[in-house]
């Protein structure tokens, strides 16, 4: 993984995820890292022509970031084949274990982008993803670190700007105080609109919901997650 260079585009705002590299790779990750990764990632150039990054053809494009271990990612790539997915993860060690898995499963419809989302969002055309994914992200709990929060003006006006008319925006967490600022921050953008109708909705998980690593560790420890999907308007 490259270093940034100075003065990039990327330097111009806080980075929205922590560090890149956690415990040491076992060595069948280290060897998906480099067998497999460069089958399925992507240049950000790329990024103008979504519909060409897959092998097949591909009606949608969807969203994900920060898989982390990809759970999700993967059992909805798998589930619907028609669908082209992006992965976005930086952290090494959740793009490792996912791509043991990925290796195995030889999906054709992922691609995947390991630096920051916002510089993927400004490369992809307009109204051009069916929806965007942002599960478990890091809750930046210090007040002096929460401009580093992904849910924020300026990357809505970007998710605003990717994801169609029509297309969802979904939000998961277990931190409550991240729960409350995304809905204040989205409220306030005004692009998308909270669909949920009864008390307790954002307390469902989203259909075909697999779960994730996070989240089992997560309820195992008491803390319940909330689910929040926003219709782009």
């Amino acid at each position: 993984m490259t270093a940034r260079k100075a003065g990039t585009e990327s330097d111009a705002r806080p980075a929205f995820y922590g560090r890149r590299v956690g415990k040491t790779l076992r060595v069948t990750q280290r060897d998906a890292v480099a067998r497999v990764l460069p089958r399925y990632l992507m240049a950000l150039d790329a990024a103008a022509e979504p519909m060409r990054l897959f092998a097949g053809p591909v009606d949608d494009i969807h969203l994900e970031i920060g898989f982390g271990g990809g759970e999700h990612l993967l059992s909805h790539a798998e589930r619907r084949p028609g669908t082209g997915f992006i992965g976005v993860e930086p952290f090494l060690n959740g793009m490792a274990r996912m791509l043991v898995d990925l290796d195995q499963m030889a999906l054709g419809n992922i691609r995947l982008f390991n630096d920051d989302a916002a510089l993927l969002l400004e490369r992809l055309p307009e109204a051009s993803l069916s929806g965007a994914d942002l599960f478990y992200p890091d809750p930046w709990p210090k007040r002096r670190h929460w401009k580093r929060r992904f849910v924020r003006a300026d990357n809505l006006d970007r998710l605003a700007r990717a994801i169609r008319p029509g297309g969802l925006f979904r939000f998961a967490s277990d931190v409550p105080h991240y729960v409350g600022w995304t809905l204040r921050e989205v409220k306030a953008h005004g692009a998308f609109r909270w669909t949920a109708e009864r008390a307790g909705d954002w307390l469902t998980p989203f259909p075909h919901w697999p779960g994730t690593r996070y989240e089992a560790k997560a309820l195992a420890e008491g803390r319940i997650p909330t689910y929040l999907t926003f219709l782009r308007v």
